[in-house]
């Protein structure tokens, strides 16, 4: 799990990156981003509840992208406000190793 600095509070962060922020998009998953002007990145995972019924393997997704955020290269996270949103539930049953190539590719397409 990433820090409390590293998470978004409220909804003024989020609501600005969602009108002011770029996409990029891969099959399951989708990151929209914006620059910061401060140090650091903030992240946060969006799993509707439409993707899976289940509370647990939607926090189970939530989990793993923010585990493959929290190691992922300084680089590729600096002075970012990200937010992924998962669109379908085969994110559940991904392979960590795949699921983190998605990831990472998303975080390198958008620098």
């Amino acid at each position: 799990m990433i820090s409390v600095r590293n998470r978004f509070h409220g909804r003024g962060g989020l609501k600005r990156v969602y009108e002011q922020g770029r996409t990029v998009r891969a099959p399951l998953i989708s990151l929209k981003y914006n620059e910061r002007r401060k140090p650091g990145y903030r992240a946060a995972v969006v799993v509707s509840r439409k993707v899976h019924k289940s509370a647990v393997t939607r926090n189970r997704i939530r989990r793993r992208i923010y585990e493959i955020i929290r190691c992922a290269d300084p680089e590729l996270t600096s002075q970012k406000d990200m937010i992924f949103t998962v669109f379908s539930d085969k994110t559940a049953e991904l392979e960590a190793p795949k699921l983190k190539v998605a990831v990472e590719e998303l975080l390198k397409r958008s620098n």
